[in-house]
């Protein structure tokens, strides 16, 4: 069934070119029956005449959210396109200022807003609020550069503008970053008689600070409490924070001193900040004084107090740091393991061996281990000193570290009676109880300072031992290559000055061995002591006659020409120490050339223990 016959379509049901065109008469009737209209097509909208809907007899108009998001809607739709005039002027309502101040509000498009403000300013009933409502809605979409055109308009029309335009314009510009132009309208304000209001102090006056611009800052805060303005602890801290940031401690303490006087609780990371200045400044008492009203409001101190120790101690302060770690235990404030044991390598290297002692016993006592690597570094500076009192307080000071270490030191100085076992066999023992998955870099630098020192007291066979032990286990893996018949290598160059003698030493006393008992002969033998070694190394062989010859970083010597050196008699007794060589060779020059090849200097660095975080 063709169902084109039921359907009403008010224009003539022939296939003309233009279909849609209306043929019809149509009639409008109002509420009572009258006619309204007749014609062709849809009637016109008459603003006034259609702003309503009967209710039974009543008259309601639109609701205000109604008209608001009908004017939203074109201009959402239409923004700036001269069409949204038209489609405004046609709407069934006549808008009001309330109806467009509201629209400008949810329109976030600046340019349609823009537009809105255009036409409603061309209609009979535009008012100041129009001005008010753009320049919030400009400020809001950053559109900076059109609302303060609006405000100059509007002043320009001989209007002035209200407290609310002065504090959206403000706001905006603040927080775009624009502080001199907002500081301007802010002055614009106050000489139009209008009196800033908490919020805005606040905003103007925490701007400023974090912008690093405290004079202006100062002042205005100023200006807020001679207004009756009791400064928040934000604005507060915001305040000191910036002060204490750019060293000023007159001014942080003067604001610190106002904030606690008008019953402010500082928030901890204004204690932070304000403890850290004090540090830097060395101004211990001071500090001391915040901590203990810190403490007295109920904050826990250990940390802020533990982190001005810190600074003393990477300052290098270590007096100050001993002071600060006295005025803790005498309040009762604690700190944790690993600052005491950075407090006592500081004290180490300053030479204050006094009151290193000390801190290590507190530190062992509070059952914090004392690693190989500590022990190590207290035994290098057993090795640097020079003077008797010294090492004596340094023999003390490694006795109280409780180290399995210090009890095989005192064993390899024993005799073997006493030891009841072979000094090899004693040294192996020590190195097989190493743990050398967590310990193997550890090992290596006891390696290095304990052949240093056991050269200095003159234990050349303990030394070599040590070494041979070491390279038993693998300490120096790479040290010693055997090449079959082309090429033997000893590289000396991640060892100290002492470690590395003894280790050419009794690696030429096994090259010997291979050579003249199993009769095997390399085409050459290669020695690579590196530039700082080379020295001492070339000088050593040079008083036996050795046929090696010096290069940048190696000494090398055809196999032959080493085999027949070795036949040398004199040579066997060095290699075997029976020449007495502690000051003639091995020590040549020792006190200058050790120091600049520390171990600790020359790429032996010991690596960061996992530190424990117990609180002592």
């Amino acid at each position: 069934m063709d169902r084109h016959n039921f359907i009403r379509t008010y224009c003539s049901g022939k296939k003309s070119v233009d279909s849609s065109e209306w043929t019809e008469e149509i009639e409008y009737l109002d509420e009572s029956g009258s006619l309204i209209y007749s014609g062709k097509g849809i009637r016109s909208v008459e603003p006034g005449l259609d702003d309503h809907v009967m209710v039974g007899g009543w008259k309601k108009p639109f609701l205000n959210a109604s008209a608001v998001a009908k004017i939203v809607e074109v201009v959402k739709r239409w923004k700036w396109d001269p069409e949204m005039e038209t489609q405004l002027d046609r709407i069934q309502f006549v808008p009001n200022m309330t109806h467009i101040t509201q629209a400008l509000k949810v329109v976030e498009d600046g340019d349609a807003s823009l537009s809105l403000f255009r036409w409603a300013m061309r209609q009979s009933w535009p008012s100041f609020l129009i001005f008010t409502s753009l320049v919030d809605s400009m400020g809001k979409a950053g559109r900076l550069d059109t609302s303060m055109k609006v405000y100059t308009e509007m002043q320009g029309l001989g209007l002035r503008p209200s407290a609310t335009m002065f504090v959206s314009l403000i706001e905006s510009f603040v927080k775009a970053g624009k502080l001199e132009t907002a500081l301007r309208i802010w002055d614009e304000m106050k000489k139009a008689g209008f009196r800033p209001n908490y919020g805005l102090y606040t905003l103007i006056v925490e701007s400023h600070a974090k912008s690093g611009k405290l004079e202006i800052a100062m002042s205005i805060f100023s200006e807020m409490e001679k207004a009756g303005f009791l400064p928040t602890p934000s604005t507060y801290s915001c305040l000191l924070e910036m002060h204490t940031g750019s060293g000023q401690v007159d001014a942080a303490m003067k604001l610190y001193n106002s904030m606690t006087n008008a019953g402010l609780r500082p928030g901890l990371s204004t204690y932070t900040a304000l403890l850290t200045l004090l540090a830097n400044k060395k101004l211990v008492d001071v500090a001391a004084k915040i901590i203990l009203e810190m403490k007295a409001m109920g904050y826990s101190v250990d940390v802020s107090a533990s982190e001005v120790l810190m600074v003393y101690i990477k300052d290098g302060s270590v007096d100050l740091a001993l002071r600060w770690l006295r005025f803790m235990g005498a309040s009762g404030i604690r700190t944790k393991n690993f600052i005491i044991r950075q407090l006592f390598e500081s004290c180490m290297k300053n030479g204050l061996y006094g009151s290193a002692k000390p801190l290590l016993e507190t530190y062992v006592n509070s059952a914090a281990k004392v690693d190989l690597i500590l022990y190590t570094s207290i035994l290098a500076h057993l090795v640097r000193c020079q003077e008797e009192k010294n090492e004596k307080h340094l023999m003390s000071i490694l006795g109280a570290t409780k180290h399995k270490a210090h009890t095989f030191m005192c064993g390899l100085f024993m005799g073997p009676e006493q030891r009841k076992q072979p000094v090899l066999s004693f040294v192996r023992e020590f190195f097989h109880g190493i743990d050398y998955e967590l310990e193997e870099g550890a090992a290596r630098y006891f390696v290095n300072v304990l052949l240093n020192y056991l050269v200095l007291m003159g234990q050349i066979n303990r030394a070599r031992c040590v070494w041979k032990v070491a390279y038993e286990n693998k300490l120096f893996p790479k040290a010693v290559v055997f090449d079959q018949h082309i090429a033997w290598s000893l590289d000396v160059r991640n060892l100290s000055v002492v470690a590395a003698l003894i280790a050419v030493v009794h690696t030429l006393h096994r090259f010997r061995k291979r050579m003249l008992y199993y009769g095997v002969l390399p085409r050459r033998i290669k020695l690579v002591p590196g530039p700082t070694l080379k020295i001492v190394v070339a000088q050593m062989l040079c008083s036996v006659e050795s046929p090696f010859e010096v290069s940048k970083v190696v000494l090398r010597a055809p196999g032959d020409s080493v085999l027949e050196w070795f036949k040398k008699p004199i040579v066997q007794k060095f290699l075997l120490n029976e020449i007495p060589s502690r000051a003639d060779i091995l020590m040549h020059k020792l006190n200058i050339l050790f120091p600049s090849s520390a171990p600790e200097i020359r790429s032996l660095s010991p690596p960061k223990p996992l530190i424990s975080g117990k609180t002592i």
